[in-house]
């Protein structure tokens, strides 16, 4: 007993000793760490955001630096020519949720993706110039660093336009990705791009150098958005708008703004849930999610039991339902928020659940009112010494988007336009059914499932939380939530967890392998649930703070994710 406790204290002096000399003297021995934490798709942009918060930047600055890295180094998803959303807690808890979404060009028609018998032409809203929206990313950094940045701008940008001048090195999955995508690129791009490997197949470790994108990211440097959405930039996109028949235009750039929104905010069991308003449906669609769940005793039942299952599946099925009849761009659709979120409403939604029996989605529709995304996206979270909270997430939509990279200038366009209603009751890629609330409107933003969280606890920061994943970001949310809350788990394991979905339509409970035991199938299938396996769900990047103050970091194992911090 006596030589296991002199053997435990000299490997704790040991694990100290060691974060001291890799520079982690925030770091305490069980890899958790006090100064700054960065939990991002990919280690260089990770890295890229933890030099920023260590010359004395805040959490925003690295989030726009973290942002422009991932248009370098991530390029199925971090992107100039996308959109997305932002969270924001400060130290002294303030908050603020700023929308950069993507806008449907001046140009777009209600039918434009329709054939002549009124039917969706799936390939014209996914690929090629014509299923771009209007691109909002760089207008949302500059609006976030003007309001709450402190580092100068050009010295956020420096390090994607170094990464992108010198080249990164890919790994193995985006090799993958690359060579899986080659024919579409050369489809789309006949005047070529550096995403295509002319003359052999992408391997791991080969060096992607990216020449005109480091000319566009010098332009954003020095002009700000001016350098994107005016000037040869703007120019490249509309010359590119002709090459391949889409329609946005230069005063389309040029009218494109960011919206500052009111935060979403919600409790559940006693934390305080900060999140998205719509165009994102994720906000309101996870907070509905929390309070049908709140009454039942999920650390009770365990972990993906099948009553746990049975109860997520009920409230999501109910929820979606809505999300696909209610959820639209506030400036053009009455969203009825209040409503959606009472507890009358949620109790009345979940008053015909039956732990006997499954629901039956036919039966189950949307909620009566009284009158008043391959899924590619990605997230990252960001916490600095202050303690100031960045959880953001931006997406292209599909993996590499519309597959057109804008000649010239080097990065890949959105194909955003398919997350519109392209018809009124009819599936897009995810399999989301929309309505009239999300029909194409010229200026209109997109509905979105982008879902990006921070969470307090009795007035301080708790976590920090948010995931890519198409359909599956609110549901990937939504659990590593209840990971951490009633089942008390690391982290970490609360984001390499197996997760299930189910969005309504179609009525399938989807899984990942290993997420349900046989007796847990044979339970479900038995009470009339369809039940099918598939691949991984989200890529969820988060941060927990301890009771102890200490940052911890889940990066999913799903992807090439990565967790740097001091």
């Amino acid at each position: 007993m006596q030589i296991q406790k002199y053997k435990y204290g000299f490997l704790l002096f040991v694990a100290i000793l060691s974060s001291c000399v890799n520079g982690q003297i925030g770091q305490n021995a069980s890899g958790q760490f006090k100064n700054g934490m960065v939990v991002s798709a990919s280690d260089y942009a990770s890295n890229v955001g933890v030099e920023i918060l260590k010359k004395g930047g805040n959490a925003v600055d690295a989030a726009v630096a973290v942002q422009f890295a991932l248009a370098v180094v991530y390029p199925n998803a971090g992107n100039l020519g996308g959109g997305g959303f932002m969270v924001y807690r400060s130290a002294k808890g303030e908050m603020a949720t700023l929308d950069f979404r993507e806008k449907a060009p001046s140009l777009s028609t209600r039918d434009m993706y329709l054939d002549a018998s009124g039917n969706p032409i799936i390939e014209k809203s996914l690929y090629g110039a014509l299923a771009a929206g209007v691109p909002g990313s760089v207008a949302g950094m500059e609006e976030a660093h003007k309001k709450f940045g402190k580092l100068k701008w050009a010295e956020l940008i420096q390090p994607s336009i170094n990464l992108a001048e010198n080249g990164f090195e890919i790994t193995a999955r985006q090799a993958r990705e690359l060579n899986e995508l080659k024919g579409k690129l050369v489809q789309l791009n006949p005047l070529g791009t550096n995403l295509i490997n002319k003359n052999a197949v992408w391997k791991e470790k080969d060096k992607l150098i990216q020449t005109e994108l480091a000319t566009t990211l010098k332009l954003i440097r020095d002009k700000g958005k001016k350098g994107f959405y005016e000037g040869p930039v703007a120019d490249s996109i509309v010359a590119e708008m002709k090459r391949g028949n889409g329609i946005i235009t230069l005063q389309d750039l040029k009218n494109y703004t960011a919206e500052w929104r009111e935060p979403l905010t919600g409790t559940y069991r006693g934390y305080k849930i900060i999140t998205m308003p719509p165009p994102s449906s994720g906000g309101i669609a996870l907070l509905q999610l929390l309070k049908s769940v709140e009454p039942y005793a999920l650390n009770k039942y365990g972990f993906n039991s099948d009553s746990t299952v049975q109860l997520m599946v009920e409230a999501e099925r109910r929820v979606y339902a809505d999300r696909a009849s209610y959820l639209g761009d506030p400036d053009y659709f009455k969203v009825p928020v209040q409503q959606l979120l009472s507890n009358e409403y949620i109790q009345g939604r979940m008053s015909s659940f039956s732990f006997a029996k499954a629901g039956n989605s036919n039966e189950i529709l949307a909620g009566v009112l009284s009158p008043a995304e391959h899924e590619e996206t990605t997230h990252f979270s960001i916490v600095d010494r202050e303690g100031n909270a960045v959880s953001l997430t931006t997406t292209l939509n599909g993996s590499y988007g519309s597959a057109v990279v804008v000649k010239g200038a080097g990065f890949l366009l959105n194909n955003e336009m398919d997350d519109f209603s392209v018809k009124p009751g009819a599936p897009n890629m995810y399999g989301l059914v929309g309505g009239e609330a999300n029909a194409i409107e010229p200026g209109k933003r997109m509905l979105s499932s982008m879902t990006p969280t921070i969470l307090e606890k009795d007035g301080k920061l708790f976590m920090v939380v948010g995931t890519p994943g198409g359909s599956t970001i609110i549901t990937s949310v939504f659990q590593t939530i209840l990971n951490v809350i009633d089942f008390e788990k690391t982290m970490q394991a609360a984001v390499s967890a197996k997760k299930i979905h189910h969005q309504w339509l179609p009525d399938v409970v989807n899984y990942e392998e290993g997420a349900l035991d046989s007796l847990v199938l044979k339970k479900l299938n038995s009470k009339g649930y369809l039940l099918k396996q598939r691949g991984p769900i989200g890529r969820v990047d988060a941060i927990l703070i301890t009771k102890w103050g200490y940052y911890q970091g889940g990066a999913d194992p799903r992807g090439d994710d990565a967790i740097v911090a001091y």
